[in-house]
């Protein structure tokens, strides 16, 4: 595959959409607080035909199963350091397999809210300090880096403070990344918003910052506040609302890409699905942006 900047200078790249969909849909139940890691410990091969669905349908880029990977959630499972080390590098193992050479990877880096599995990720109230996020993200973004993925997406970040942890720990790893706050967070107001992006878009390992894991009547909203001159990516959830307390999705999907032209006019230059969204979804996406 060719570098991931020149090929976004030349085009925008189309993600992949919801794994952990994909792999409920295959029959796993992901309401236990490992989320689709228990598929990556149990069925890795799921894991890796997810991919390869994704690729199929036309994604330029699949993004790890290591969202809900951490030391201390996978340790109360009664995993030590040096078995979660080599679960997030299978888990780009498995996304460079399945991907054949026709897609990129890359390694996803969740939230401290997300190893929580208490819905933090959409208020971000952690209680922790900038110090400590840092120090918290610093080792799974070098164990994933390490894995060789093409990118690294650091994901539904939850608030300024992860923010500024986040920009810490991705200082000298040489893997491009991306940064995409959770849209739907409470941490942030219109301000909030914009400064974190700017303090996102400044970290030299940053190519692209934005949106995920949200309905996407927010992506335009969160466009507009990336500084200029500067790529984007989105990535919103089909419409559907998450519901921490029960582990459930409720209403209904909507016309997840409807607007997609509008994003890309924006600035978006990585642009796929999240939570809920399929391999039909981006296929859709992909005859959307060719046309």
């Amino acid at each position: 595959m060719p570098d991931v900047r020149a090929a976004l200078a030349d085009r925008p790249l189309v993600l992949d959409g919801g794994l952990g969909t994909m792999l409920e849909a295959r029959g796993h139940d992901l309401t236990g607080s490992l989320w689709s890691a228990g598929v990556l410990l149990d069925s890795p091969g799921d894991v890796r035909a997810v991919h390869a669905e994704f690729v199929a349908a036309g994604a330029d880029v699949v993004t790890t199963a290591s969202y809900q990977l951490g030391y201390d959630n996978l340790a109360a499972a009664g995993h030590d350091q040096a078995a979660v080390d080599a679960l997030l590098a299978a888990s780009v193992r498995l996304a460079r397999e399945a991907a054949e050479g026709r897609a990129w990877v890359a390694a996803s880096v969740g939230p401290f809210g997300a190893v929580r599995a208490d819905g933090s990720e959409y208020t971000g109230a952690y209680g922790v300090s900038v110090a400590d996020l840092t120090r918290w993200h610093r080792r799974r973004i070098q164990v994933l880096a390490d894995a060789a993925p093409d990118l690294l997406a650091l994901e539904t970040i939850a608030s300024p403070a992860e923010v500024e942890a986040v920009v810490a720990a991705l200082e000298g790893v040489g893997v491009p990344a991306w940064i995409a706050l959770s849209a739907a967070s409470t941490a942030f107001d219109d301000a909030g918003y914009a400064s974190a992006l700017a303090v996102a878009a400044a970290a030299p390992e940053v190519i692209a910052v934005g949106a995920n894991c949200c309905p996407p009547s927010l992506i335009s909203t969160v466009l507009d506040r990336v500084p200029a001159g500067v790529a984007a990516v989105a990535y919103p959830n089909s419409g559907e609302t998450w519901d921490a307390a029960s582990r459930s999705w409720h209403g209904d999907a909507g016309a997840t890409f409807a607007d997609a032209d509008a994003w890309m006019d924006a600035g978006a230059r990585l642009i796929g699905g999240c939570c809920r969204t399929t391999p039909t979804d981006i296929a859709g996406l992909v005859h959307q942006l060719e046309s």
